[in-house]
């Protein structure tokens, strides 16, 4: 298990403010080969869900929100968007406010090539960064009304209600294949 210290000490309703340091911190942590797992992860930004596959097909559904009512394509720092595509688990640890973190392992070599290319083609700035640091949380402890209500509130990340988080923790090793799709 690969194991990271994030830290968010932001009062209770602002919003948090981005680090460069977890971002350098994901470019550094994704190891060459990761454990195997067997569970594979679906996250669906269109239904909103997030399912668990094992070797026999479908395991369980979990209702998720994400950063931005517009569910497209994180294309840079600072967009609030969920990033599509195929990451895995890469780190795991305990969280003061949202129970749990899953760290994936975003930016990859995939999400580097779409930045990239967006740079190229104009569609964002030059001197845009690509982002890092997201995984898969739950809410606090008190706002699981935020899943139920589809209230998307993250700057990127997958919420879980606070309650299904810790079920997600214990099942999904480091490791864990994680497909976000529209």
């Amino acid at each position: 298990m690969v194991l990271v210290s994030f830290t968010d000490k932001r009062p209770r309703g602002k919003k948090p403010v981005a680090k460069k340091k977890i971002a350098s911190a994901v470019k550094t942590i994704t190891p060459k080969a990761l454990p195997y797992s067997p569970y594979t992860v679906i996250i669906d930004k269109s239904d909103y869900e997030l399912r668990v596959y094992d070797k026999d097909g479908w395991y369980a559904t979990y209702p998720v929100v994400f950063g931005n009512k517009s569910l497209s394509d994180k294309k840079m720092e600072g967009d609030r968007n969920t990033p599509e595509g195929t990451f895995h688990i890469v780190a795991k640890k305990n969280h003061s406010e949202w129970g749990k973190f899953m760290l994936i392992d975003y930016p990859n070599n995939e999400s580097i090539e779409k930045f990239n290319e967006r740079k190229a083609n104009g569609e964002i700035p030059t001197s845009a960064s690509i982002g890092g640091g997201i995984g898969i949380h739950g809410t606090r402890k008190d706002e699981e009304f935020a899943v139920d209500r589809y209230q998307n509130w993250t700057w990127g990340c997958i919420s879980v209600k606070y309650s299904d988080i810790f079920e997600l923790y214990d099942m999904l090793p480091v490791g864990t294949k994680v497909v976000i799709q529209k």
